[in-house]
C-alpha cells in the first residue's frame, strides 16, 4: 500500500496531538480548518486506518495515531537538528552537540567537563538543557537530543547506556534544628516541615513532587529558588529544610551552618547513566564528549 504524506501532514498531526483540537492544530499549522480536515482525511485513507477519535470535547489519538505522532516528532526533530547544523556550518562551526541532563549532573558535575571540552573544540557548540529523566529518555529516543544524562530508576528502553556517576538525595537542615544530628529520616516524616525548594522547571522539583504525590501529601513550599547555593543559604537562614544532592550539600556545608541528614528512601540513591541512541552513530566530536564524561566520572580526567 502506497502511503503519501508530507512535512505539513507531520506538523499538523503533532499540533493536533499537542492541542487535543483540530481547530487549534490547524491554527498552529497556519492552515484553514477545512484544509486541515481534508489533509487528515486523505492521510487516514492513504494509511488505511483512523488516526483520530473525534468527540464533542475535541480529538484524541488512536493507537495508530499515537505511533504516527511519535515518528513525526522524530522526523521533525531531525529536520530541526539538520537546519541548526547547517546554520552552524555557514557560520564556520564544525559541529553542534545537544545535551539534556538532570539537575544534579548539570549543577555539580558537567561544568568543568564542558569547559574542558569546549576549550579543546573551539569550533563545536553545545546546547545544554535541564530536563526530568523520563523526558530525557524520550528526547534521546525521538532524536531531540544527542546525549542524555539520567538518574534513578528510569527505563532507558532500547537506548545505549554507559554508567556515569552516583549521588544521593539528602535532607538539609539549619544547624541547631531539631533534626540536626539525626542519623537518618524517611522523606514522609519531613513533609510536616516548611520546605525550601527549587524552581518548578527543575528536574529535582518534578521528582520530589512525584514522590510526595505518591504519598498523597503535599510539600509545604515556603520559598522556591534557582540553584543549590541559594537553597542552602535559605536553609541556613532558617526559612525551611530542603532535599538536595549530597554532593552539593556537602560542598556548601563547608562554608555554611547547615547539617545533612540521610534519607532512608530507596529512591534517594541515584545512579546516573549517559544514554544515546547509538554511540557509533554520533559524530566524532559528540563521541569525544561522551568519552570525556566517562573519563571524568572514573577520575581519569585532569583539568587545567
Amino acid at each position: 500500500m502506497a502511503m503519501h504524506f508530507d512535512l505539513v501532514d507531520l506538523r499538523l498531526m503533532v499540533h493536533i496531538a499537542d492541542a487535543n483540537s483540530m481547530t487549534r492544530g490547524a491554527e498552529l499549522s497556519f492552515i484553514s480548518l477545512p484544509a486541515a480536515s481534508t489533509r487528515i482525511k486523505n492521510l487516514e485513507e492513504s494509511i488505511g486506518t483512523k488516526l483520530l477519535y473525534r468527540t464533542s470535547q475535541g480529538v484524541t489519538l488512536t493507537p495508530p495515531g499515537q505511533a504516527f505522532v511519535s515518528h513525526a516528532r522524530m522526523v521533525l526533530g531531525q529536520i530541526e537538528h539538520l537546519r541548526g547544523d547547517m546554520q552552524e556550518y555557514v557560520r564556520g562551526i564544525k559541529g553542534h552537540v545537544r545535551v539534556f541532563a538532570n539537575t544534579t549532573s548539570l549543577g555539580e558535575f558537567l561544568p568543568p567537563v564542558l569547559r574542558y571540552y569546549l576549550r579543546r573544540n573551539p569550533d563545536v557548540n553545545i546546547d545544554l538543557r535541564e530536563r526530568p529523566s523520563h523526558d530525557i529518555v524520550r528526547a534521546v529516543t525521538e532524536g531531540q537530543t544527542d546525549i542524555g544524562i539520567v538518574a534513578g530508576l528510569v527505563r532507558t528502553e532500547n537506548l545505549e547506556t554507559l554508567p556515569y556517576r552516583r549521588d544521593r538525595l539528602v535532607l538539609v537542615v539549619p544547624r541547631g534544628h531539631a533534626l540536626d544530628g539525626q542519623t537518618q529520616i524517611d522523606f514522609s516524616d519531613t513533609l510536616e516541615l516548611d520546605y525550601v525548594g527549587l524552581q518548578e522547571s527543575t528536574a529535582i522539583y518534578v521528582f520530589l513532587r512525584q514522590a510526595s504525590d505518591q504519598l498523597h501529601r503535599p510539600i509545604k513550599l515556603r520559598i522556591q529558588v534557582g540553584n543549590f547555593e541559594t537553597a542552602c543559604r535559605m536553609i541556613e537562614a532558617g526559612v525551611g529544610v530542603g532535599v538536595l544532592p549530597e554532593s552539593a550539600a556537602s560542598r556548601h556545608a563547608k562554608s555554611m551552618e547547615i547539617a545533612i541528614v540521610p534519607l532512608t528512601d530507596a529512591w534517594s540513591v541515584r545512579e546516573m547513566q549517559i544514554c544515546v541512541r547509538s554511540l557509533e552513530a554520533l559524530p566524532s566530536f559528540a563521541q569525544e564528549l561522551v568519552q570525556l564524561l566517562v573519563a571524568d566520572a572514573q577520575g581519569r580526567l585532569a583539568f587545567d
